[in-house]
């Protein structure tokens, strides 16, 4: 590829996946300076000429100070702005803010559409995201947005890891029940719903199981795993049903607050993630917990918008 015009930038913390991107690219992060002051306040700056380049700011934000991420994000797009680059992408895996989409009780903000005006106004140009919590996230921006999938990758992963003759796929709760019908029709397989009621936010009251799980491996897919409460009930509610055993995958595995011990207490044979949001850290406390590289869907779709090509192609296939 063509790599005149191109710079790959990343903050000096959680630059696992970034590294991994540039790599598959073959080319090197740019140069970054920051200075964290102990008032909290961040002095940033970028050690290399980017007049008239396509910037791309590889940013996992959804571990440890979202707060703090999201500013520090904004901070270096305005910083690429002001140095006279010639288009700035935003690479977010994991959008920030994406479950606040929609006013869902009297004066709640919709901070996701907060989100896309304070990018757009920091002079982000162009947004590469992966499995959006709420699809429409996509409207809240005047400018494009490549909402990636990382339902390739997780029927790689499948395939070439578990016995899929005995499976069936699980949604665990309606709002997934799409996700979890697309990938058993791609890999014919029957699948199973968990109804789920919530007294409160990240608290489930109760969960009704429509379908046959019995002597099944049992296969829960879902965009986010944060408590990790729901997974571990989901799990006692299909194993009480007959299921041999309960194998999750998820797209942004958060893991905050109990995450870990909520795993390693449940009846959970294995938790699997995709790397949008950095847990090495937690893979060594937990060793149920699984990873699924999405640096190479990520690359792909650098290159491809780079030169000018679709993306489409990322929708239905997962490059090696």
């Amino acid at each position: 590829m063509s790599t005149n015009s191109i710079k790959l930038l990343a903050s000096d913390i959680d630059r696992h996946l970034a590294e991994l991107v540039a790599k598959r690219l073959g080319l090197a992060l740019s140069s970054v300076y920051f200075i964290r002051d102990s008032n909290k306040e961040i002095t940033f700056s970028i050690g290399e000429s980017i007049r008239d380049e396509d910037i791309y700011i590889i940013m996992q934000i959804g571990s440890g100070p979202v707060n703090d991420k999201v500013l520090e994000l904004l901070i270096m797009i305005n910083a690429c702005k002001t140095a006279s680059a010639r288009r700035i992408t935003a690479v977010l895996p994991n959008f920030p803010y994406a479950r606040q989409d929609r006013k869902d009780k009297s004066r709640a903000p919709i901070t996701a559409k907060l989100m896309a005006d304070m990018l757009t106004t920091a002079g982000c140009d162009h947004v590469i995201t992966m499995d959006l919590h709420a699809a429409q996230i996509q409207g809240f921006f005047d400018s494009p947005v490549d909402n990636l999938y990382a339902e390739p990758s997780v029927l790689r992963y499948i395939r070439e890891n578990l016995d899929v003759k005995n499976a069936i796929m699980v949604s665990p709760d309606a709002g997934g029940a799409k996700r979890a019908a697309a990938l058993a029709d791609r890999l014919d397989l029957n699948f199973a719903l968990i109804h789920k009621e919530r007294a409160r936010a990240n608290e489930v009251s109760r969960m009704v199981l429509v379908g046959d799980v019995a002597n099944k491996v049992c296969i829960i897919v879902d965009d986010m795993a944060d408590t990790c409460g729901t997974l571990s009930k989901a799990a006692e509610v299909l194993l009480d049903n007959g299921a041999h055993s309960v194998i999750a995958i998820v797209t942004h595995g958060i893991l905050s607050g109990k995450a870990i011990d909520n795993i390693n207490s449940s009846r959970l044979s294995k938790v699997v993630c995709t790397n949008t949001v950095p847990f090495e850290d937690k893979m060594k406390l937990c060793p149920k917990l699984d990873s699924i590289d999405i640096s190479g869907v990520l690359a792909e779709a650098i290159r491809r918008l780079h030169n000018g090509e679709s993306v489409s192609f990322l929708f239905r296939n997962a490059p090696y």
